[in-house]
């Protein structure tokens, strides 16, 4: 539907994105060692051994012993750094490169390392539910990366983002509107193909855990859908200032709000 390019959303709380760049350079690392430099048995034996099979998961299955790379549980992390296709991997990463450094703002460093791959576990679970008997792995970070979609849909829907309509048409739109429609999207194609070659589970997984942790693990005074943080009326400090009788009174002045803990500004470049 669309392509994100480029948000005019400068970051307030930290200076440098660094687990958003370093999630895309190791899914970009993966990609190389596993996919784009491997022999196709290699690449064929990492998407079986790390990527997410519900069969073998939910014991429908078992995998062979001499492909088995990680336990089982830990797939539903490792499948989402696993990419065989570099359209795949280049568009999971743009979408995690424009929005993911403001979600990583809104909630610190660790946080969003904790929040991310947390969308991926909740998106390999949905489509385990949707698949319980599929030996298809699944792989790829569309879980997790719908998941940080979501979290920025709810912290910045009035931002514009700049959008590549079906991959021709470029257009500076509320992030509200694309990301509505895209989040729809994914919900209608669940609907619409529960079982198809792509995992729609995942997308919709993602989504749903997003919307829900960004709510739990969001700063302290973030707010959500771009409000305002107004100083409470209590929050005032007094200045001297001459009275006419040449004695002196105080007057109330509004005083700079400051959330939890001062915060040095930053900007995305």
């Amino acid at each position: 539907m669309f392509i994100p390019l480029h948000d005019a959303n400068s970051l307030k709380y930290i200076k440098v994105q660094y687990v958003t760049i370093g999630l895309i350079l190791v899914n970009v690392a993966v990609w190389i060692v596993a996919g784009l430099a491997a022999s196709q048995v290699f690449s064929d034996e990492t998407v079986v051994g790390l990527g997410y099979i519900p069969a073998v998961v939910f014991g429908y299955a078992d995998l062979e012993p001499a492909l088995v790379l990680v336990p089982e549980d830990a797939t539903y992390i490792t499948y989402a750094f696993i990419h065989t296709d570099f359209l795949h991997l280049a568009t999971n990463m743009l979408f995690l490169w424009v929005f993911g450094d403001n979600v990583e703002d809104a909630l610190g460093h660790f946080r969003f390392l904790v929040f991310y791959l947390a969308c991926a576990a909740a998106g390999a679970l949905v489509h385990g539910l949707f698949q319980p008997a599929s030996e298809a792995p699944l792989i790829g970070a569309s879980g997790a990366v719908s998941g940080v979609v979501a979290a920025y849909l709810l912290l910045h829907p009035k931002v514009r983002v700049w959008v590549l309509v079906f991959f021709r048409i470029p257009l500076p739109l509320p992030a509200v509107v694309p990301l509505l429609l895209w989040i729809g999207q994914q919900f209608y194609m669940l609907f619409l193909d529960p079982q198809g070659g792509i995992s729609w589970g995942a997308h919709v997984g993602g989504i749903l855990a997003g919307a829900v942790f960004v709510v739990f693990f969001r700063r302290r005074g973030v707010p959500l859908f771009d409000r305002t943080v107004v100083t409470p009326k209590a929050v005032r400090h007094k200045e001297a200032t001459p009275a006419g009788d040449g004695a002196s009174e105080t007057r109330q002045t509004p005083r700079p709000f400051a959330g939890a803990g001062d915060f040095a500004s930053g900007s995305r470049g």
